[in-house]
């Protein structure tokens, strides 16, 4: 990784990057949905990531990627496997059973209104009146969503994931590291830790091996975690974080449309005006402004 500096300053996100990064997190919604019915929620994020972990760093190992060294590395990448695949992951999935797949992704997609004032106490980066703005839209539109349900334990589940993931970009910004191999053993640790979540609330893991549970189960952990995760960081690294999570708003309106189209998930007018809020607010914060990026000092 090259994080961003005086001599390497901040960009804006890649668009087309940033749209199928999108697209396929909001089709792991949808996915997930659907293998729910054959395997336990915590059994199923472990082998998510843990298959995650595995192929990125086989990549790695076969383009002889240095891997991580010291203390402090380790220890990051302990904490970001915790908080951004354990936690977040434990809850994302919990959330899918309490809601339908088209407010659970927009509850879980909330970091782009939790990322402004860390980033900006962090690591200095400056917050504009449209991006006050953006986020008060945004939040009026999760707001319009969530309370036709209620604050169920699947909104509580989904807004945990949504603040821990929020939590795993703020941290993966620290580390130095080569970003596959960090990438890989952060998916390793978290998914050990949610498959001993697993085994003491689960039981021995129940799965029914059907041809459909394998696909998903390849799709969400190669191309929706694997793929997506290594250019999420990637981005991390070299972009302001309110503008680039600003892109995740994409995610719920992928998961709606995705669980219409295939799932015939009837949707209320609050979630479709929540939707189409989430929707104005990315507008405000990635439209072009007059003030150039700059790196933090």
């Amino acid at each position: 990784m090259r994080p961003a500096g005086p001599g390497n300053p901040l960009r804006r996100p890649k668009p087309l990057r940033m749209l199928w990064i999108t697209f396929a997190w909001g089709s792991c919604f949808l996915a997930i949905n659907i293998g729910l019915e054959d395997a336990p929620v915590l059994w199923f994020a472990a082998l998510r990531a843990l298959l995650a972990g595995g192929a990125l760093l086989a990549v790695a190992g076969l383009r002889r990627a240095p891997m991580p060294r010291g203390r402090r590395t380790w220890l990051l990448i302990t904490v970001l496997g915790v908080v951004n695949v354990s936690v977040a992951f434990g809850a994302m999935f919990g959330g899918l059973v309490g809601l339908s797949t088209g407010a659970a992704s927009v509850l879980a997609n909330a970091q782009p209104l939790l990322i402004v004032l860390p980033a900006w106490w962090i690591y200095k980066e400056r917050i504009s009146p449209r991006t006050l703005a953006a986020v008060g839209v945004g939040f009026a539109g999760l707001l319009a969503v969530a309370a036709p349900g209620g604050a169920g334990t699947g909104a509580w589940l989904s807004l945990t994931s949504a603040l821990a993931i929020t939590a795993g970009t703020l941290i993966s910004r620290q580390l130095k590291s080569n970003v596959l191999p960090v990438i890989g053993w952060h998916f390793v640790v978290g998914g050990v830790v949610l498959a001993l979540a697993a085994w003491l609330t689960e039981g021995a893991p129940a799965i029914n091996w059907s041809a459909r549970f394998v696909a998903i189960l390849l799709y969400v952990s190669l191309v929706g975690t694997a793929a997506a995760f290594l250019a999420w960081f990637t981005e991390v690294q070299h972009c302001r974080l309110d503008t680039l999570s600003a892109w995740t708003f994409l995610v719920p309106v992928f998961g709606i449309l995705l669980s219409i189209l295939i799932l015939g998930e009837p949707q209320t007018f609050w979630s479709m005006a929540g939707m189409g809020l989430v929707v104005l607010s990315m507008v405000f914060l990635t439209a072009p402004g007059k003030r150039s990026v700059q790196a933090p000092q």
